[in-house]
């Protein structure tokens, strides 16, 4: 297979210690995939705001060198039909730690599921994290959207992204189906019609999600962690879930009950406040974000509900336009938008870019880089407030100007 990837050459990788944190050089070599539909807008805007604030932040001291690696449509075009997560790029972005991507989209016959999924699970990115915050000025459905302040741990590798299914009416679901009624015993009210789906739930898989939930409470001096799910009904997966969680908390961060539990709390060793760590029922929790937000701060559920969870909470605080994300496993990261490629807007500079900007800016803040990050969150804030925004922010404030996705960009730049 022909490569094409292009490799810097100034740049140098980022590297990881035997703790897990970074070595990050002062020209890191950054891989980028620009993403299907409008990741052709948004991904340049991102790189020219991210580039603005690198340098405004250490004077040309530090430079990212960018790394163009290919998925999706473009892959395809490239490497070949069927190819459209192609083995080169897998292993840049493994090799290289540190990477960004714009939206995706899975091509139609090319026998993966997904590309967002493929990736996650190829590079064991176990932890999707999705921060929630309210940026002054942007449209919101609620009174205080400002109240709505919470870091998402959704868990990336097992519940539905496991994917194990059985088509209704196939013969695995006339199999498994045969075996669940024969030799478990088990009683389904449609049988001969019915998909079977498998979720499967681990210790391992919840106890590294949670541990990272929990340290993440600690290094950012947030007062609670909140294990979302729905083990009421689902006992052995969802409810194992919630139990295996408060059992890490106490035998590796020495939380002690609260009253007579299951509510428990830990001290942070770094400040000496202390952090609660509760759960509370999925459908409850998509009440209590709505009435009573300022009550959460981090929340570690698994992947379903995290997907719905992280959805309705960025609609809080201005959509999912400007929410931002990440992948992490113990070393790689890659960050990425988080709304869909939208390909009626492809290629007319329209869209908002804030979705990619604010994944970048924590890539940044993962590098290390807090002052570069701090600028992107700024002018972020300064350019809401001048209201020169793009059209999804311009229809619903009063006296705004709308401006493209670049022209978004270059507002950004200009409040640095």
């Amino acid at each position: 297979m022909s490569s094409f990837i292009q490799v810097p050459p100034q740049g140098q990788k980022i590297t990881v210690n035997a703790d897990m944190s970074l070595n990050v050089p002062s020209m890191p070599i950054i891989p980028f995939i620009e993403g299907d539909g409008t990741g052709r807008d948004v991904t340049p805007v991102m790189i020219r705001v991210v580039d603005a604030a690198v340098a405004k932040a250490y004077g040309g001291a530090r430079q990212i060198q960018w790394m163009e690696v290919f998925a999706g449509e473009k892959a395809i075009a490239l490497y070949g039909e069927h190819l459209g997560l192609p083995a080169e790029t897998l292993a840049a972005l493994k090799d290289y730690l540190v990477s960004i991507k714009g939206p995706l989209t899975t091509p139609v016959g090319g026998g993966i599921r997904s590309l967002n999924v493929t990736l996650r699970q190829e590079l064991d990115m176990y932890v999707c994290q999705r921060p929630v915050r309210y940026f002054s000025g942007v449209p919101s459905p609620l009174k205080e959207p400002e109240k709505t302040n919470m870091v998402i741990f959704r868990e990336n590798s097992e519940d539905i992204y496991a994917g194990i299914e059985f088509e209704a009416e196939s013969e695995g679901a006339q199999k498994l189906i045969q075996f669940l009624t024969i030799e478990m015993g088990q009683k389904l009210r449609f049988p001969v019609t019915s998909g079977i789906g498998i979720k499967p739930v681990s210790r391992e898989g919840t106890e590294r999600l949670v541990r990272k939930a929990i340290q993440y409470a600690i290094d950012h001096n947030k007062p609670s962690v909140t294990v979302v799910h729905k083990g009421n009904i689902m006992k052995y997966t969802e409810g194992a879930f919630r139990d295996w969680a408060y059992a890490l908390a106490q035998t590796e961060f020495g939380a002690v009950l609260i009253d007579h539990g299951p509510w428990c709390q830990l001290q942070n060793p770094k400040t000496g406040a202390f952090i609660v760590v509760k759960d509370v029922i999925a459908d409850a929790f998509m009440q209590q974000i709505l009435m009573r937000p300022a009550e959460y701060a981090v929340v570690a559920t698994l992947n379903l509900n995290g997907d719905y969870l992280s959805d309705a909470l960025a609609a809080q605080v201005g959509g999912i336009g400007i929410a931002p994300g990440a992948n992490l496993s113990d070393s790689v990261a890659c960050f990425e938008a988080t709304h869909g490629t939208s390909p009626k807007y492809a290629g007319k500079d329209y869209v908002n870019p804030g979705s990619l900007i604010l994944s970048a800016e924590m890539m940044l803040r993962h590098m290390g880089w807090s002052e570069a990050a701090d600028l992107i969150i700024s002018a972020m804030e300064n350019a809401v407030a001048s209201k020169r925004v793009t059209y999804d922010f311009a229809r619903l404030m009063e006296g705004a100007t709308q401006v493209s996705c670049s022209g978004f960009g270059q507002e950004m730049i200009d409040q640095m």
